[in-house]
């Protein structure tokens, strides 16, 4: 499994942006496709956001679709989501997650986790 570390959660108001980093450790970070969900409270954790393992491909949540974009620096390890025009409703602790299956949407494919960090938008 690989060691997932994310960053860069915070409180912003809503219009505004923020960018979130995740660093993996622990194996090769290459030929790993990558993920972002999100959990609000009482609300199950949903997908956001994907990129196969060369950026070639990635998809979105129409939720956030127009508004997030997900990339990534193979020579780094990390995987970025930058998030504009941020609404309240995207309040939630958001996650990364790595997929040893491929590109894919489904929470099940992903079998690495990080430990979250929270995003507030304020009205």
């Amino acid at each position: 499994q690989v060691q997932l570390a994310e960053s860069g959660g915070g409180l912003v108001q809503a219009g505004g942006s923020l960018r979130l980093s995740c660093t993996a450790s622990g194996r090769t970070f290459i030929r790993i496709a990558m993920g972002w969900f999100r959990q609000a409270p009482g609300k199950e954790r949903e997908f956001v956001a994907a990129i196969s393992w060369n950026g070639g491909t990635t998809g979105y949540a129409n939720s956030v679709k127009g508004r997030f974009t997900i990339s990534r620096d193979n020579a780094k390890n990390t995987v970025y989501l930058q998030m504009d025009s941020l609404k309240p409703e995207d309040t939630a602790v958001y996650y990364c997650a790595a997929s040893e299956m491929g590109y894919s949407t489904l929470r099940a494919h992903y079998s690495s986790w990080g430990q979250g960090t929270q995003v507030t938008v304020s009205s």
